[in-house]
């Protein structure tokens, strides 16, 4: 007998030593380590990359590196995706809610070092994107494949998946509490206090290792010098409604200019074509490369001339006008630069740059209402944060994780009233013109159903093969009345489906079509089952998913349906037998 292994003996150990909550606590806690340790990694690499290609250059010519920049950073994220990791860039969260809807929270390994290195090449050269996605998709995967190396249930490794999201979130904004509920609101679709318990374990640990491996330096430094006043509610109610229009035109403008670039064919082409464009931007546009956080510190601080430090055309201007013109480019290019950085191949997320737009967006509106010189002057660095809350709660459907998010990062809940307002009224105005978050747009793009809600996702667990009953006795269209009378006698069942030689559907019969002519003696001989037959009122293919079968039943009103692929009759689907079945799925979860 051979020796068992490490993973086996440690299995066999839990099994006679620990209970099930107390292992997963243990491994919630491993995987937020192990969550920091990767985002400390990618943020280290991108701030090396960074700091080794833009420190210490002058501005009257370091400007033109921007323009090839780009283009070299994605050339080897795709190079280094496509044939040597075998793992293409692109988005990393709706990639996370497709593999646990649809994949059962299996997510490959090599996840958990490829958008590492990706997006490192990515942003560090100037890529208009964030961290934040990758490093979520990272934290899921180490999730995942830890609780497939444990053996255990696909519910189970959906709450690692989390707890590993909460970790790298955690870890790149330090903000524990808003990790946890971006882990629920985004990745998890459900939550009980059993796995709250995991989420938070993963999210103080993936902080803590950021904090020992690199200090407590967060990505935003400041120091609000100002209170929350009343009277400036009016004016965060308009912001609430300019937010949420500002997050319609991101997640618009992103998913039309995703469309174009991928109509471009070849990823050759998209990155010879974008590469060029985005270097073009970055080149006009210097707040434009990279994350954006560096440019939003200084707009929080109130300087905002320096936007314009390393702009070839506005440096040398300091016009309040030209500031404000400079900054409405920002954030009306900003979403196209993005969409063009994954698009073209690039490995990213729209995290980061929806805070950079909605930070942006505040310190325009409060720039410009104090240059009016009318009531009060509004803050400039709570209106700056507000706005990023704003944004983020209108483009990606997360409002609470906005609030706290933003809360967290202030160092205090100073602004939680403005943040509560804000982000209500922002998302309320996004939805009222788009319900769909960005991350569900991108996968319904992709041609990827994702469920809304719980039932529906157990739902799609039972595929319609699954379902079907083959004990309906089928009849040729030619055969006489009396032969489908002797199947009557033979069936327990009182449809009979009508398949001709080649075993396609031509129709069905019921018991009640026939019930009036079935004893008449010269019927019998004379009506064939053609002239008996009709056709039934919906079809379901094998190939479709259970919500859009139900979707067929409760439009036909009928209990039974038949199934066909490729025209070839298979059998028929009941309802009772999808009811059945989603009754064991439901118990088993309970279960596990």
């Amino acid at each position: 007998m051979s020796k068992p292994d490490f993973i086996t003996s440690l299995l066999i150990f839990r099994l006679r030593h620990m209970s099930n909550q107390t292992f997963i606590l243990i491994l919630s806690g491993c995987i937020g380590v192990f969550s920091g340790l990767a985002a400390v990694l990618l943020k280290t690499g991108v701030h090396t990359i960074q700091s080794f290609l833009t420190e210490d250059f002058y501005p009257s010519y370091a400007n033109f590196m921007y323009i090839i920049y780009p283009m070299i950073g994605i050339s080897a994220a795709f190079i280094l995706g496509k044939y040597v990791l075998k793992d293409l860039g692109g988005h990393g969260i709706p990639d996370v809610l497709f593999n646990i809807s649809k994949k059962s929270s299996l997510i490959p390994r090599v996840k958990i070092f490829s958008r590492v290195l990706t997006s490192s090449l990515t942003v560090g050269f100037g890529g208009s994107v964030g961290l934040e996605a990758p490093m979520v998709m990272t934290g899921s995967a180490i999730g995942s494949n830890v609780g497939s190396l444990m053996h255990l249930s696909a519910k189970k490794r959906t709450l690692l998946i989390g707890c590993g999201a909460a970790g790298a979130i955690s870890a790149i904004f330090g903000a524990p509490i808003g990790a946890v509920i971006f882990a629920i609101e985004v990745i998890l679709m459900e939550i009980s206090t059993a796995s709250f318990i995991p989420l938070l374990l993963a999210s103080v640990t993936g902080s803590l290792t950021s904090m020992l491996l690199i200090g407590e330096d967060s990505l935003f430094t400041f120091n609000l010098q100002e209170n929350f006043q009343a009277a400036h509610m009016p004016y965060y109610l308009l912001l609430g409604i300019i937010t949420g229009m500002v997050s319609l035109y991101f997640s618009k403008t992103v998913l039309v200019t995703e469309k174009l670039m991928a109509a471009l064919g070849s990823y050759w082409i998209r990155i010879l074509c974008g590469g060029a464009i985005l270097g073009l931007i970055v080149y006009l546009l210097p707040p434009i490369y990279g994350e954006g956080y560096d440019t939003l510190n200084i707009l929080i601080e109130g300087d905002a001339t320096r936007v314009l430090e390393k702009s070839p055309f506005f440096s040398s201007l300091e016009d309040s006008q030209i500031v404000l013109l400079f900054l409405l480019g920002v954030i009306l290019i900003k979403p196209i630069a993005s969409a063009i950085t994954i698009g073209a191949g690039g490995s990213g997320g729209i995290f980061a740059p929806s805070l950079f737009v909605g930070g942006i967006t505040g310190f325009l509106f409060a720039y410009s209402k104090n240059l009016m010189g009318f009531h009060i002057d509004l803050p400039l660095a709570h209106f700056v944060l507000v706005a990023m809350c704003g944004v983020m709660a209108g483009v990606q459907h997360s409002p609470l994780s906005a609030i706290f998010l933003i809360a967290e990062i202030t160092g205090g809940y100073e602004l939680f009233v403005p943040l509560m307002f804000v982000s209500a009224i922002s998302y309320i105005t996004k939805t009222y013109f788009q319900k769909d978050s960005i991350y569900t747009l991108q996968l319904k793009a992709q041609g990827k159903y994702l469920p809304e809600t719980k039932d529906e996702e157990l739902l799609d667990t039972i595929s319609i093969t699954q379902v079907i009953e083959k004990d309906l006795l089928p009849i040729h269209p030619d055969a006489q009345l009396t032969d489908l009378i002797e199947l009557v006698k033979l069936s327990k069942r009182n449809i009979f489906p009508v398949v001709d030689s080649a075993k396609a559907l031509q129709g069905i019969v019921t018991l009640d079509d026939i019930r009036h002519i079935m004893f008449d003696v010269e019927k019998q001989k004379n009506i064939r089952v053609r002239q008996l037959m009709h056709s039934p009122p919906e079809i379901l293919f094998s190939t479709e998913n259970m919500q859009s079968a139900m979707e067929k039943f409760e439009r036909s009103g009928a209990w039974n349906l038949p199934v066909v692929e490729n025209n070839t009759y298979l059998g028929f689907v009941s309802k009772a037998k999808i009811f059945n079945a989603y009754r064991k799925k439901l118990q088993r979860q309970k279960e596990e």
